[in-house]
């Protein structure tokens, strides 16, 4: 009768050994993550504990306290929320550059055409050396027109050209014949009528009007998009996506299981169900890069902005000698509608000795060099092609964050599905709020949508139908584009400076499936992640 009661006792031995074991499974694989992400070991276990308190993780044996999961919930949520705004910034940083460079080129335009005046209207004489405060306020008024004023280009190129007009009028007179202001101002008043200049003032105000209205409305539409980017990444996660994010990111780390990545549709389902509003910008924001596009495109078309820009003194002197050549007839209408101001003498020797002296040129014969079209041609592709790069960022978004976060598609059948290691069964979510009725991951009300990412996407229809007037020649106010813009370097990091040394994003090292101490992971890695999409995918994966 022993060797049955030996047995028995082996067997009792046996079966509570099951239970001592998975009871004293080590707890050090959390406890060094939960350290790394810079918190205390202080109640925090050694070994798993029963897990019936958990709200957030599925209950079961774990490692986690209540504590411990509210503040591992609310990590993955800033952290989150942290990639997020650094994607923004990125964004932003792109967006700048493409400012820039524009910017650059289009003042380097601008500049040298200004500078060519001397040049190409010496010939004229007195008519450009005792007018070159009236061309140089043209230029000025150009500037400050591309640069935002509230100008109207329109009135500001007749108002030129009537100036001009006096000036000139008021030199091929002989000097002892005496001009009122009223009769001058009669004279002006001629521009539109006896078109002295010919056709050259119509033509240019059109062209001109064009170019800087596009070019103005290009510029304001960079600033614009970088302003939505920097408000909506501003916005906050809510409270159902913050458990969301805790059971995907850590709460396999409550239950042993640091190595097991989650299922790449489970992550999608997340990351989609928390950046459903911010989803819902994609078709404006599409519409408006497909119009910056089209504005970009527009500046390579004849005339082409370089053209148009570096003609203007050729423009200029093709309307000054025109009147040159045809004062006589213009003098006699004059006279015919605003009376005659004195007896008539010889004119100005100076005036007709330049007649003499100058000679035709048009803007035909005064183009840009081959160089300068080869770079237009290149500033028109670098900015369509990077701007191309932009137009997916908001539904690619998720799929950036999951590509860093989630298994390789080889590991579906062994990943976290928010439950255990498994395959993850629920299909995966369309973009936006409207599809995110049926999420089994996040909890949302589709029936209430961010109002500050609502009002973003007014911001960006707002600014899609001004370049559309643009494109049109349509001059455009943009004093209301945006609530508070308040330049291409807003939202940036603080000083040029991102900040560093945050606590590790997520809890997966590259290089080892272990845990490793988060804090060692510097912000440096990050601060220039998720860059526009699809490149932010390329810099999740490293």
């Amino acid at each position: 009768m022993r060797v049955p009661l030996l047995v028995c006792v082996s067997l009792c031995l046996s079966a509570a050994a099951g239970p001592v074991a998975a009871a004293d499974r080590t707890c050090a694989d959390l406890r060094q993550l939960y350290t790394g992400k810079g918190f205390t070991l202080v109640d925090v276990p050694q070994t798993e504990i029963s897990g019936e308190h958990l709200r957030m993780c599925p209950q079961g044996p774990t490692c986690c306290t209540s504590t411990m999961e509210e503040n591992l919930g609310s990590l993955s949520a800033k952290e989150t929320e942290g990639l997020i705004r650094e994607a923004g910034r990125s964004l932003q940083a792109a967006f700048n550059a493409l400012h820039r460079g524009f910017d650059t080129y289009f003042t380097e335009l601008h500049g040298n055409s200004e500078r060519s005046l001397v040049e190409v209207l010496s010939p004229l004489g007195p008519l450009y050396s005792q007018n070159t405060r009236l061309y140089g306020d043209l230029y000025a008024d150009l500037r400050q027109y591309y640069r935002g004023s509230a100008l109207n280009l329109d009135e500001t190129l007749s108002e030129f050209w009537s100036r001009l007009l006096e000036r000139t009028f008021k030199i091929s007179t002989p000097s002892d014949v005496s001009l009122s202001e009223d009769y001058l101002d009669c004279v002006a008043k001629q521009q539109e009528t006896l078109r002295p200049f010919g056709d050259v003032p119509r033509d240019m105000k059109a062209k001109l009007i064009r170019a800087f209205v596009t070019a103005r409305s290009f510029v304001q539409g960079l600033i614009v998009s970088g302003e939505v980017v920097r408000k909506v990444s501003q916005v906050h996660l809510s409270p159902e996506c913050m458990k969301a994010l805790m059971k995907l990111v850590y709460c396999p780390h409550c239950r042993g299981m640091a190595s097991v990545k989650p299922c790449s549709n489970y992550c999608s389902n997340v990351m989609k169900g928390c950046l459903a509003n911010q989803a819902d910008l994609n078709p404006e924001w599409q519409n408006l890069i497909d119009t910056m596009i089209q504005v970009a495109s527009s500046f390579s078309t004849e005339p082409s902005l370089d053209v148009v820009l570096s003609s203007i003194p050729a423009r200029i002197y093709e309307a000054v000698h025109f009147l040159q050549e045809n004062m006589d007839t213009f003098t006699t209408r004059v006279y015919q509608t605003c009376g005659t101001p004195g007896e008539q003498g010889t004119g100005s020797p100076a005036l007709h000795e330049q007649r003499k002296k100058s000679s035709s040129l048009t803007a035909s014969g005064y183009k840009p060099s081959p160089t300068a079209g080869l770079r237009l041609e290149m500033q028109v592709s670098d900015l369509s092609s990077k701007l191309r790069e932009m137009r997916q960022y908001w539904t690619q978004l998720p799929v950036a964050l999951c590509s860093k976060l989630a298994a390789a598609g080889a590991g579906q059948d062994k990943c976290w599905n928010g439950i255990t290691k498994a395959r993850y069964l629920p299909e995966v979510m369309g973009d936006g709020l409207a599809n995110q009725i049926n999420n089994p991951e996040v909890e949302l009300d589709i029936t209430k949508p961010d109002m500050t990412i609502r009002q973003q996407i007014m911001q960006l229809k707002i600014m899609s139908n001004r370049l559309k007037n643009a494109l049109d020649g349509n001059d455009v106010d943009f004093q209301d584009a945006s609530d508070d813009i308040s330049g291409s370097g807003s939202g940036m990091c603080i000083g040029g400076q991102c900040p560093r040394n945050r606590p590790g994003l997520y809890a997966f090292s590259p290089d080892n499936n272990r845990v490793r101490g988060a804090a060692a992971t510097s912000q440096t890695r990050l601060c220039g992640l998720l860059l526009p999409l699809p490149a932010a995918i390329l810099l999740l994966q490293r």
